[in-house]
């Protein structure tokens, strides 16, 4: 592997390629999971994924380190958008697909009850408009900034606010609901 030109007071530097097997570390389990929402398989998620890394290979390390997290999302979402239009349907991951996951060793009550708040919202969720659903996941399954999401999704960072704030504000209501209809039961 080609390595970078040092002088003589620094270190050797890292092969070309190190940055890319670094981002791959960081990143392809998020993006498999985003992906696998977006398209609603995981086969064709890893599709994507590796789709993404290969466009990231094509790039120089300058051009996108800066902004690696966001310049790999928008790839990936673009990508998955391209294949759920060209099968022309899309499908949520179906509850046999979560488990297909794998499961954790040693599970605590504590880890269930999580486990099963986490999969009650993730249900509701399914309810919302889909740019409140993307919204929601970049946000706090994936960390990313509403300016990053913004950037991703196309769209201001004005409405990634209130796509945020509108789905919240839905599934706290569809939560009460739900809590008040169990409680009457």
């Amino acid at each position: 592997m080609e390595t970078q030109a040092t002088t003589p007071d620094s270190p050797p530097a890292a092969p070309v390629g190190d940055w890319i097997h670094e981002a791959l570390a960081l990143y392809e389990r998020p993006l498999l999971f985003y992906a696998a929402r977006v398209c609603g398989d995981r086969e064709r998620a890893r599709d994507v994924v590796q789709e993404t890394f290969l466009r990231l290979c094509n790039q120089r390390q300058e051009a996108v380190s800066e902004r690696l997290r966001e310049w790999l999302f928008t790839v990936c979402r673009n990508c998955a958008t391209d294949v759920v239009r060209k099968e022309g349907r899309m499908k949520a991951l179906t509850e046999e697909g979560e488990r297909q996951r794998g499961s954790q060793p040693d599970v605590t009550t504590r880890d269930v009850e999580v486990a099963d708040s986490a999969a009650q919202i993730l249900d509701r969720m399914e309810a919302l408009p889909a740019n409140q659903r993307e919204a929601l996941r970049l946000k706090f399954q994936h960390g990313l900034s509403y300016k990053e999401i913004a950037r991703v999704t196309e769209t201001s960072i004005g409405t990634v606010s209130w796509l945020i704030h509108a789905g919240l504000g839905a599934l706290r209501e569809r939560m009460a609901r739900q809590n008040v209809r169990g409680a009457e039961a």
